[in-house]
């Protein structure tokens, strides 16, 4: 006798250590459960990528809120290989009332955009960029970026497109990357919401593929001290009231327009402090280093993968027009970094230059290294903080990025950040890679 199984959806958030979870329900229940949520904790703010509580944290063990679904924000796909179908939507953390929780960091972008929106008439338009390894295959050694690289691993890409594509992630591309047994994935660009909500269709659908083929996708800044580091590369642009591209013109040096020159000089005015949220591991500071392709130093330019900011290319084949595809690339990302905080705090911080009608930045060209600290500090060069607690420190002494939040978001944030480091504290970076490249 054959059973039948009732589809399963999960209802999901994605907490401050970036891990998504969540509550199932049957699909029959999905409607309801979409007006009255399913039930969540506070204290669950403050669970660490071990599985712990961090304790003591600001939330204890009282309180009850919804996590309620947005239908709008549902991944479904029969293509990962699983008995049954992948299906997530993700969610919204509430009061039992339904007013918005100050900790549902999903929120936190909603209300970014929406204050950008209201000052300046903006909208963003965004996409992630994944990097990650595939741990655990006994593959035969391929060149980088090679057709074998992608071909060895047969039928894993074409069997992720497909299962991105029936979800509604809209993919570009998938490729063989320069690390061992590393890959890449886009999306196309869409509104900055829906980009984050994808970010995390694209994780957790990849590490469905990737366990259904006997392997392990891990998404961590370092699998191995030494390998090439997995980025998150967060793309972003604007368009006006009238849906018009405003992030390029031509008359101005790389073609940034002054308003986002301004957004990207408040970005890097505040990019140490919001570090942690958009990096927040311990491992994501073995990435963060000079000569790296990642990001070390405030500094924006024109193509170069070294820079936090990169303005990215632009194709004139046949007389297209660059102003749709113009945008800026924020480098200093990784999978540790929840894709709505990491989006938010990138949009709170532009913001801020906004207001402030800040210049834009020179573009810078060399190597931030080699040059003197007197010529660092003439073209606004910091260094970006070399570890997780140093990046902790920055945040807090920014008292511009903690007014963003309520101050016991940052206590958890932060409380939750420093357990992490202390944990790890005893470890070798050889040890602290062999944890992260299992838990992400």
């Amino acid at each position: 006798m054959t059973s039948i199984v009732e589809p399963l959806v999960a209802v999901v958030t994605t907490d401050l250590s970036a891990v998504t979870r969540g509550r199932f329900v049957a699909e029959s229940k999905l409607q309801k459960s979409a007006a009255t949520g399913v039930g969540w904790l506070h204290a669950n703010l403050s669970m660490t990528p071990f599985n712990s509580i961090v304790d003591p944290n600001p939330w204890g063990s009282s309180g009850d809120l919804r996590l309620i679904p947005d239908l709008k924000a549902r991944f479904r796909t029969t293509h990962t290989g699983s008995a049954t179908p992948f299906d997530m939507v993700a969610g919204d953390i509430v009061e039992l009332d339904g007013s918005a929780w100050l900790g549902c960091t999903r929120t936190m972008l909603k209300e970014a955009l929406a204050d950008l929106k209201a000052a300046t008439g903006l909208s963003v338009i965004a996409a992630f960029e994944h990097e990650f390894h595939v741990v655990g295959g006994s593959f035969e050694p391929a060149h980088a970026f090679s057709f074998a690289a992608l071909r060895r691993t047969d039928p894993f890409a074409p069997n992720l497109m497909a299962a991105l594509a029936e979800a509604g992630v809209a993919p570009e591309v998938v490729i063989a990357e320069y690390g061992e047994d590393q890959f890449e994935v886009t999306h196309e660009p869409t509104e900055a919401l829906t980009a984050a909500d994808r970010a995390i269709a694209i994780r957790e659908i990849t590490r469905e593929v990737a366990r259904n083929a006997g392997w392990r996708a891990s998404f961590a800044p370092k699998t191995a001290p030494a390998a090439v580091g997995n980025g998150v590369h967060v793309h972003f642009s604007f368009i006006d009231n009238a849906g018009k591209p405003a992030t390029y013109d031509a008359a101005e040096p790389g073609g940034l327009s002054s308003l986002a020159g301004a957004f990207c000089a408040g970005v890097l005015r505040h990019l140490p402090a919001i570090t942690a949220m958009t990096a927040g591991s311990v491992s994501s500071f073995y990435r963060l280093k000079p000569h790296s392709w990642s990001s070390s130093y405030t500094w924006l330019a024109d193509r170069d993968r070294e820079a936090s900011l990169r303005i990215c290319p632009t194709v004139t084949i046949d007389g297209r027009d660059p102003a749709r595809q113009y945008n800026i690339e924020y480098r200093a990302a990784d999978a540790t970094g929840n894709p709505y905080l990491s989006l938010a705090a990138i949009i709170r911080a532009g913001l801020e230059g906004l207001n402030a009608k800040l210049p834009s930045p020179p573009l810078v060209t060399g190597d931030p290294t080699l040059m003197s600290e007197a010529e660092r500090s003439n073209l606004g060069l910091v260094r970006l903080p070399e570890t997780l607690p140093a990046a902790l420190d920055a945040l807090l002494a920014d008292s511009v990025v903690t007014g963003w939040f309520a101050p016991v978001f940052i206590e958890t944030f932060v409380g939750l950040k420093r357990h992490e480091a202390e944990r790890l504290a005893g470890l070798d970076p050889v040890a602290i890679c062999d944890l992260y490249r299992t838990l992400y």
